[in-house]
């Protein structure tokens, strides 16, 4: 009889995160209580909006480096419960304000606790940089030409965050294509509050390597066919598609059908804070709310690997481990 399938022991990467939704809820607690404030933990959303407001209450409780560092340390340590090598956490710094110094300020302190905190716990640690949608593109152009300076310290990708029915991805077509020549990896959020257009706009005119949700692709039989033929990979994130009623429910969420149609995809958290979840849960659900066999969480797997800013040996590493974790029999958490 074949020895059981963990999920923690499927090796794998955290792709679509966001440092600052990612702090532990007993962090949150505790650093609100430092700070005076009022912490919120939400169980549901009726807007973006209110998830907007509360991840910037989230982030508020940041007040200094040593927070940031405790932040990075907790989500590289919860990535290595959950049997990830690799942790690829989105961050735009003006998040934090003024609190822990200029944008490039903010970037050395997170980039030199990655580093510290991959020497800890044994995942590697690379991190995107994201612009936001609700400040202007001038301002997105400084932070590509910021994050491509950064680039040998720990800066892999680019990426575009907020509300896309605010602002559309052309917009920033310039940050992106600085960016792209930089050698970093474009990976906008797209299609989660708006339609497949929205997909294709990334693909087509920010020149996008991978897609932060991008699940309305589903609409658009053509666009399936160019994300699989140009390898054009789906940062899912499945508890998020359900809370944000992006899908009414797990049992008719579409990752199956894109797996089908050969897009690659992979499974992530988005914010564990303000969805009381995280990578594990996720891959438990893809495969008891979603439907996914070991052969498809696997794939999935080897998709966030491939698709991530990791290092090729570590990717050959864990791609071998993935082959090993398929051949142990029946796949359970």
């Amino acid at each position: 009889m074949k020895a059981s399938r963990a999920l923690a022991a499927l090796p794998k990467a955290h792709l679509h995160i966001h440092l600052d939704g990612a702090m532990r809820r007993s962090t949150l607690l505790e650093l609100a209580a430092r700070a005076g404030v009022v912490a919120r933990l939400p169980s549901g959303y009726g807007s973006f909006a209110a998830f907007t407001e509360t991840i910037t209450a989230a982030a508020a409780c940041l007040r200094t480096p040593a927070d940031a560092r405790r932040l990075v340390d907790e989500v590289v340590e919860d990535a290595a419960r959950a049997g990830a090598v690799w942790v690829e956490p989105s961050m735009w710094p003006g998040l934090f304000g003024a609190r822990l110094g200029a944008d490039a300020d903010v970037l050395d302190v997170v980039l030199d606790a990655g580093r510290a905190a991959q020497d800890r716990h044994g995942v590697g640690f690379g991190l995107i940089v994201a612009a936001n949608r609700g400040r202007s593109p001038d301002e997105a152009v400084a932070l590509a030409r910021l994050a491509v300076r950064r680039r040998g310290d720990g800066v892999v990708g680019f990426g575009l965050d907020g509300d896309e029915a605010a602002a559309p991805g052309p917009l920033f077509a310039e940050a992106f294509a600085i960016a792209r020549a930089g050698g970093l990896l474009a990976v906008p959020h797209a299609g989660e509050l708006t339609g497949a257009a929205a997909v294709r706009d990334a693909v087509e005119v920010l020149g996008a390597d991978r897609i932060m949700h991008g699940v309305a692709a589903i609409a658009d039989p053509a666009l399936l066919d160019r994300l699989a033929a140009g390898d054009v990979a789906l940062d899912v994130c499945p508890t998020s598609n359900v809370m944000l009623s992006v899908v009414p429910a797990l049992a008719g969420h579409p990752l199956p059908a894109l797996l089908a149609r050969g897009v690659p995809a992979s499974i992530n958290a988005d914010d564990p804070l303000l969805f009381d979840t995280d990578l594990l849960t996720e891959y438990t659900r893809a495969r008891d709310g979603i439907g996914l066999d070991a052969t498809r969480l696997a794939e999935c797997a080897r998709t966030s690997l491939r698709h991530s800013g990791a290092p090729g040996d570590l990717v050959a590493s864990a791609l071998a481990g993935i082959d090993a974790w398929l051949g142990h029999g029946v796949c359970r958490s």
